[in-house]
């Protein structure tokens, strides 16, 4: 599309879902939620969904109060630590479900998910064995017990072999730190053999998502790290993102997802996770630009939200 200059937030994101792309807040946290904030941007159209991770909750009860009432009652009950963490983010999952629950219902499933990853801690959930993961994961989404929860799994050799397992019993997941075009065919073989087993159990296809992200800032960065000065800066992650958006139209026209579809299934949408959930310094702008293509998700910090709407360019 052609290159246009956008003074309103509202005005550069409804663009962006005229293209066919979600809006997402990446970095939700407990102060967003009783602040209003996060209802506000769902209000106004601006949201379309959210992700988290334990990292980004310890940033906050490292810095914040937003959970020191949940905190105290959690220690003076003595629970462990891995428990502890496992009850901030299943009461952070719930509300921010339930605040995107309206945009879930007006588009029938497409949009308003809120996905939180596993306890990133050395032993915890998110670095086990695919076991661990999927115990882990299943207790997750029991605790947030709402249709448009998605669990985190990170696309290690045991994340993808917990994420098809997920699937296989009718757990939405969020496939995270896909780095090349490889590890996203691998990724799609899993949900596609997920949803199979799934099929083959009877449960209904339709009310099982999947999102799949590149960290497309991270992608680059590693790349202009050893490439040096002399290269361009930021091209890596497009020619990326391209190639694997390539793969994910080969994948939805192939037979082995016809049967599926079939069947129920919805695709799993590719999202671009633009800067970093936690950043102040709005990096992901350009990126947000130029990674315009139907029927993805753009992930972005609350930063990249506001900076996006004063001086968007959409030119993807």
């Amino acid at each position: 599309m052609g290159e246009r200059t956008v003074t309103s937030g509202g005005e550069v994101l409804r663009e962006l879902l005229a293209e066919g792309v979600s809006p997402w807040l990446d970095g939700l946290r407990r102060s967003l939620l009783a602040s209003g904030t996060l209802a506000r941007l769902v209000a106004a159209g601006e949201v379309r969904g959210a992700t988290s991770d334990p990292g980004a909750l310890a940033s906050e009860v490292a810095g914040g109060s937003a959970y020191g009432q949940q905190l105290s009652h959690l220690a003076c009950r003595s629970v462990p630590p891995a428990v502890a963490v496992q009850a901030l983010c299943a009461y952070d999952l719930r509300s921010a479900c339930d605040e995107l629950r309206p945009v879930f219902a007006a588009t029938q499933g497409l949009d308003g998910y809120v996905s939180m990853g596993l306890d990133p801690r050395p032993g915890g959930a998110a670095r086990g064995t695919a076991c661990a993961v999927v115990d882990a994961a299943v207790a997750l989404h029991r605790a947030a017990c709402r249709p448009n929860a998605l669990v985190k799994i990170a696309a290690t050799d045991d994340g993808l072999a917990a994420a098809g397992a997920c699937l296989a019993r009718g757990i939405g997941v969020h496939v995270t730190d896909v780095f090349s075009v490889r590890r996203y065919e691998q990724v799609v073989d899993v949900w596609f053999a997920g949803l199979e087993r799934a099929r083959g159990a009877g449960l209904d296809l339709s009310a099982i998502p999947s999102v799949v992200s590149l960290p497309v800032g991270r992608i680059d960065a590693a790349v202009d790290a050893v490439a040096g000065p002399r290269r361009r800066a930021g091209r890596a992650s497009l020619a990326v993102a391209r190639l694997v958006y390539r793969r994910y139209e080969e994948a939805l026209g192939s037979a082995r997802w016809r049967v599926l579809a079939t069947a129920g299934a919805r695709p799993q949408r590719v999202m671009w996770s633009v800067g970093s959930p936690v950043e102040t310094v709005p990096r992901g702008v350009p990126y947000v630009e130029s990674l315009v293509a139907w029927g993805t998700v753009s992930a972005m910090s609350e930063a990249t939200l506001a900076a996006a709407g004063r001086r968007g360019r959409l030119r993807g």
